[in-house]
């Protein structure tokens, strides 16, 4: 059975960090590409961050700068460094993992709230 269960999210400050972490069961995690995704109320979900079995990172142009995604495959885990948040950044962040082509497995976890207010 695949789990992925994220956390590390919470209420902070505008200004502030977080790290958020995802670990993942059930999957060879090493030859997954792992994925960040978040979803602010009533928006749709949007990809932030991702990295490759290789271990390239991309990220999305609204988070350059301010985010970085990093795994652990030792942990089979994956994780999401924030700073400098945002109220922008407020969002359900969703952990994603991928693999294979052309059709793809793919498995989600259930998310993690970020709430970023003074």
């Amino acid at each position: 059975q695949v789990q992925l269960v994220e956390s590390g999210g919470g209420l902070v400050q505008p200004g502030g960090s977080l790290r958020l972490s995802c670990a993942a069961s059930g999957i060879t995690f090493n030859i997954y590409t792992m994925r960040w995704f978040r979803q602010a109320p009533g928006k749709q979900r949007e990809l932030v961050a991702a990295i490759t079995s290789g271990e390239n990172a991309n990220y999305a142009d609204s988070v350059k700068g301010r985010f970085t995604i990093s795994r652990d495959n030792a942990k089979n885990t994956v994780y999401l460094q924030i700073h400098s948040l945002e109220p922008e950044d407020t969002a359900a962040y969703y952990c994603n993992a991928n693999w294979g082509f052309p059709n793809p497995l793919n498995y989600w976890g259930k998310g993690t709230l970020v709430t970023v207010s003074s």
